[in-house]
């Protein structure tokens, strides 16, 4: 959308919310309301980026993690294009598990991406012979520049962590299998029918990574989704152990950040609310995290 279409968006939603059936106590005063409205429009954008890096054909050099050009979502997007479903989706891992941290970037992800600069540590290198990526790992990590974004600041390339990466790698290549991420897909979709709801809940929690706690299934099967491949999208807001989401529905639906309603009956009045918002649940979840460290004056979250 173009600028003006955002503002017209925003009043739609800024409508919605004050017209909406039930109470929303948190928005009561002008300023809250607003705040609320301006994040929607914030996480709306933020979800229309994807679709935007995916128009038109993508540089090869964007998908290089030893050019200057790499860009991490042109890349995923590249991949797609060109029918390589296993590199986008492990490009994806590595997005979620590393995250991107305002002042490093994807700096972190290109570095070991990229086998600092000596080569790529690929999708089919790495699920053909996961002990060489974790053994050149525990031989490279000191030299590893940038850092992990702020959701998974307790990650850690050291091999002795009790979060190492090779861990998580191991369990990732195990869960999709040697036939690769098309076949695993194609295969939960035949379990879970063709709704992307279910789709996207059987994946959540199946995930078996020891690190990906709620936020990084999340984000994880939520990029699965946004660059199609796989046919999923998150029909809920999956409030039980986010912090941030939770609280910023609380804060919107009973006027009270730590109220005591239960996280099913909120939910149930997030699909209720969004009958009226149209925005997804990835849009709702991300919009109330951000709104409620900041109910009353827009702030624009990077990181």
């Amino acid at each position: 959308m173009t600028w003006p279409s955002w503002a017209g968006e925003k009043t739609r939603i800024a409508n919605s919310l004050s017209r909406h059936q039930h109470p929303l106590p948190g928005i009561a005063a002008p300023a809250a309301l607003d705040c609320l409205a301006t994040q929607f429009i914030a996480s709306l954008r933020r979800e229309s980026y994807y679709q935007v890096v995916q128009r038109g054909p993508i540089h090869p050099r964007r998908a290089d993690p030893n050019d200057p050009g790499f860009d991490a979502e042109r890349a995923v997007a590249y991949h797609v294009q060109n029918g390589d479903v296993d590199e986008a989706a492990w490009l994806v891992f590595l997005m979620t598990h590393f995250a991107r941290p305002v002042d490093t970037g994807w700096l972190r992800l290109r570095d070991v991406y990229g086998r600092l600069g000596q080569g790529r540590w690929d999708w089919a290198t790495v699920s053909g012979n996961p002990a060489a990526f974790n053994a050149w790992l525990a031989a490279n990590w000191q030299g590893i520049r940038g850092k992990f974004g702020n959701h998974r600041k307790y990650e850690s390339l050291r091999p002795n962590a009790s979060r190492p990466m090779s861990a998580v790698v191991d369990s990732y290549v195990r869960w999709i299998g040697p036939a690769g991420h098309a076949r695993f897909f194609a295969d939960v979709v035949k379990r879970a029918g063709n709704d992307p709801h279910a789709i996207f809940d059987v994946l959540y929690r199946e995930l078996p990574m020891p690190t990906f706690g709620r936020l990084a299934r999340f984000d994880y099967l939520s990029l699965i989704g946004r660059y199609r491949i796989a046919p999923i999208a998150a029909g809920s807001a999956y409030l039980d152990g986010a912090t941030g989401p939770a609280m910023g529905a609380r804060l919107l639906l009973d006027g009270q950040a730590r109220s005591a309603t239960p996280l099913h009956v909120l939910q149930a009045r997030l699909d209720v609310l969004d009958r009226d918002l149209g925005v997804g649940m990835a849009v709702m979840e991300d919009a109330l995290c951000n709104w409620q460290k900041s109910p009353d004056r827009f702030v624009h979250f990077k990181g």
